[in-house]
């Protein structure tokens, strides 16, 4: 049975319990604590839980997913099937990491940027096939060309974390 389920899906059946709180190892080593929220093809949207937190939102691509640590309970929960993913009715499991940063994008929508071991802060300038321009400001500055300290393009799979 293990064999047959990928990571989202097991992700997607923790979500559908109550023991829906998970604690992540990203790949830069970091932990996060979050609720998932939604899932698209290759990412999913969360609520980040506990610490300080200036941004509560995140969006967590599922290959910066280093391990995640479950509670006693949530082994079992997580390989049970959810609705059956493939045929579960939202759009959303079929939306790329790419599709949910141009929604970031047109919104724009300040946030943080995990890539490596560093956050940058900054505004989503334009999203490619894989890769993206974020222009570098201060957090609670708006993205003005004067407030702008650089522009970095960052390829898609180095992010690890996107907090907004």
């Amino acid at each position: 049975r293990l064999g047959r389920l990928s990571l989202r899906e097991r992700l997607l059946a923790l979500h559908e319990t109550e023991a829906a709180v998970i604690q992540l190892t990203l790949t830069t080593g970091g932990r996060i604590t979050l609720r998932p929220t939604s899932f698209g093809q290759d990412w999913f949207s969360a609520e980040l839980i506990g610490g300080p937190i200036r941004r509560p939102q995140c969006i967590v691509p599922l290959a910066a997913i280093a391990a995640i640590s479950l509670a006693p309970g949530q082994l079992a929960a997580s390989l049970r099937s959810a609705p059956d993913a493939r045929a579960v009715a939202s759009a959303s499991l079929a939306l790329g990491l790419p599709f949910v940063l141009r929604d970031l994008c047109r919104r724009r929508r300040p946030l943080d940027l995990v890539v490596g071991l560093t956050t940058l802060h900054g505004t989503i300038d334009r999203v490619g096939h894989d890769h993206l321009d974020l222009a570098v400001h201060e957090p609670g500055s708006e993205r003005r060309p004067v407030h702008v300290t650089e522009l970095r393009i960052v390829p898609l799979t180095s992010i690890a974390l996107v907090r907004f």
